[in-house]
Order: structure tokens, then C-alpha cells, then sequence
């Protein structure tokens, strides 16, 4: 019986190592061998789909990509606020993109207090976005100028602006 009860522990000492070695690759690659934000922006010139935005019609257009529950979003509704006036001031088409319905975007735009009339829905990968807040600055082709992603450091979002 005690080779017996050695044997098993032995076979549990080794699954546990096993188990820990795995863990630590998992957690090594999810959080030191990610990519950079930098490199999880979209290439600059990526065509973007959307149905029925015509491009050519809008001439320069910023997409900003928000999510109902997003943090960021919601802690940067005063920069789109100022970023909806600049926009319109300098004719620039301003177009939310959610994955909710337009009007759950309504609702949550309405309570930023954020003007954004055209709302769009679509999934963050059919745009190629892997998170929000997302800002793509799009021009008359449908071909993406620039991208911002994350909440803004205050002079990114005089940069952002400087763009329109």
C-alpha cells in the first residue's frame, strides 16, 4: 500500500507541475508577448465597409467606435462632445459605430450627450476593431487616413482634432 499511495503522489506531483508550467505560458504570452496598441491599429489605407456610407458623397469621415458598458468610451463622451462641434464646424461627416442596434446607440450617445446623428451598426471585427473607444479617420474612398484606439491623452485629442 505505501508504494502504492508514493506512486500516486508522485503522479500528482507531476500533474501539478505540469499544470503550473502551462499556467505560467499562458499568463507569459497573454500578457508579455502581446502585441503593442501601436501594432493592433488598422493598417493605414485598409479599405472600410460599411453599408450604405458613401464615401465619396461624405468626403472626410471620422468613425468613432464606441460599446455600451466601455469605461473608456464613457469617460471620453466631453472629447467627442468637443470632437461632434469640430467636425461639424469644418464639414467633416461624423459616423458612431456600435455593435448594438442604432437606436440602443441613440440611447447611449443621448446620455453622453454626445450629437452624432448617423449611428451604424456593426460587429468591432467587421471593421477590423479588437476594442473600443476606436477612432478611424476615413477619406473619400472608404480607405482608412488614421486611427487613434483607448482614451486619448489630452494632446492625442488635439492632434485628433487637428486632423478633421
Amino acid at each position: 500500500m505505501s508504494k502504492l499511495s508514493q506512486r500516486i503522489e508522485l503522479i500528482a506531483n507531476i500533474a501539478i507541475i505540469v499544470a503550473a508550467v502551462a499556467l505560467v505560458a499562458v499568463l507569459a504570452q497573454r500578457f508579455f508577448l502581446t502585441k503593442s496598441v501601436a501594432s493592433q491599429e488598422i493598417a493605414v489605407g485598409t479599405k472600410i465597409s460599411l453599408p450604405e456610407v458613401e464615401w465619396a458623397k461624405n468626403g472626410k469621415t471620422m468613425l468613432v467606435v464606441l460599446q455600451k458598458g466601455c469605461r473608456f468610451c464613457t469617460e471620453s463622451a466631453a472629447f467627442y462632445q468637443r470632437l461632434a462641434q469640430t467636425a461639424a464646424n469644418k464639414s467633416v461627416k461624423l459616423i458612431a459605430v456600435l455593435p448594438d442596434t442604432p437606436a440602443q446607440g441613440r440611447e447611449y450617445l443621448n446620455a453622453l450627450e454626445v450629437p452624432i446623428t448617423d449611428i451604424r451598426q456593426a460587429s468591432l471585427s467587421s471593421i477590423s476593431v479588437r476594442g473600443t473607444p476606436t477612432l478611424i479617420l476615413v477619406d473619400d474612398i472608404g480607405a482608412v487616413a488614421e486611427t487613434w484606439i483607448g482614451k486619448l491623452p489630452p494632446e492625442k485629442e488635439s492632434e485628433v482634432l487637428a486632423r478633421l
